[in-house]
Order: C-alpha cells, then sequence, then structure tokens
C-alpha cells in the first residue's frame, strides 16, 4: 500500500483529466480540419496541434504528480490558475456548464496541489 495522500491522487487525478479533455479536443480539431473546410487551415492546424501537444504535457505533469515529483507542483498550479480565467470566460459567454465544471475542477486542482500533505509528499520525495 502506497503512503500517498488522497491530496495527491486527486490532483494527479484532475490533471490527467484536463490533459485527457485537451488531447481529445485537439484531436477533434485536426479531425475537422481534415475533413471539414476550416476558414484559415493553417491556424487549424496550430489549434490541433496546441491542443495534443499541451494535453501530452499535461498528462506528464500528472504522472509527475501521481510519482510525488516536485517538478511537477509548479506547472500544475500554473495550468490551475491559468484555467480559472478560461473558466470565467466561458460562464460569460454562455458556456456556463463548462465553465462551472472547468472552474471547480481548477480550484479543487489548486487546493490539492497546495495542500500541505502534497507538500509533504513532494518535499520526501
Amino acid at each position: 500500500m502506497s503512503n500517498r495522500p488522497v491530496t495527491l491522487t486527486v490532483a494527479a487525478s484532475i490533471l490527467a483529466v484536463e490533459g485527457a479533455t485537451a488531447v481529445v479536443l485537439g484531436g477533434y480539431v485536426g479531425v475537422e480540419t481534415i475533413i471539414g473546410t476550416p476558414a484559415d487551415v493553417s491556424s487549424s492546424i496550430i489549434v490541433a496541434a496546441f491542443g495534443v501537444l499541451a494535453g501530452a504535457a499535461l498528462l506528464w505533469v500528472a504522472r509527475g504528480a501521481l510519482k510525488a515529483a516536485r517538478w511537477s507542483r509548479a506547472p500544475g498550479v500554473v495550468t490551475q490558475i491559468f484555467a480559472l480565467p478560461v473558466a470565467v470566460s466561458l460562464i460569460q459567454s454562455d458556456q456556463v456548464v463548462i465553465g462551472v465544471l472547468l472552474g471547480l475542477a481548477a480550484l479543487a486542482g489548486l487546493v490539492a496541489l497546495l495542500a500541505p500533505a502534497t507538500t509533504r509528499a513532494m518535499i520526501e520525495e
């Protein structure tokens, strides 16, 4: 049995869900770029590549957090901080459900990543 605190598992899970979502959405944009008629093909390709790469990076950070790797905390916290204004923007643009879910996930991720138990686990790596 692992001595991993629940907060670390929660943080890693939130990061993994965010990463997987970014990969899926980036892939969706890529497929739509290929089968659809985008207004700007090069921009669509860049958005798709960014989504897939950012999602893969978040999955890597989630894996690091699950292993209590010290390096994973900073990118995890920064991601959650950046997600908060995105959530507000979604809510203001009538995407209330998605915005609220993202905001709650970001807040939970911040709390989990900054929890004392998480700090102890990452220091004792």
